[in-house]
């Protein structure tokens, strides 16, 4: 697996499950993650808020503990610069 995909790959996991806002491209995205009760799956919905961009993935946990990421309807390049550069932001602002 090369650095770029790991990092995003840890990104996303660092994701709290649930629904939260940040920055992505000087824009504002709504971003919502889910994870499976089993934990062999998490998605990650984001869209612009404003705007028509948007960015859906999954995580597939494979037998032998092995990551899959599987984009939906998109470049895999788009996903993983999102989760690399999406800043959550906090509510206490």
């Amino acid at each position: 697996m090369n650095n770029g995909l790991e990092a995003a790959l840890a990104r996303l996991a660092a994701l709290p499950a649930g629904y939260s806002d940040g920055l992505y491209g000087g824009r504002r995205y709504g971003v919502t993650v889910r994870a499976s009760e089993d934990g062999r799956r998490r998605s990650l919905y984001g869209e612009e808020l404003g705007g028509r961009d948007r960015v859906s993935c999954n995580v597939y946990r494979l037998n032998g503990g092995s990551l899959a990421l599987r984009p939906c309807e998109m470049p895999l390049g788009k996903v993983v610069r999102f989760l690399l550069e999406f800043s959550p932001l906090s509510h206490l602002e």
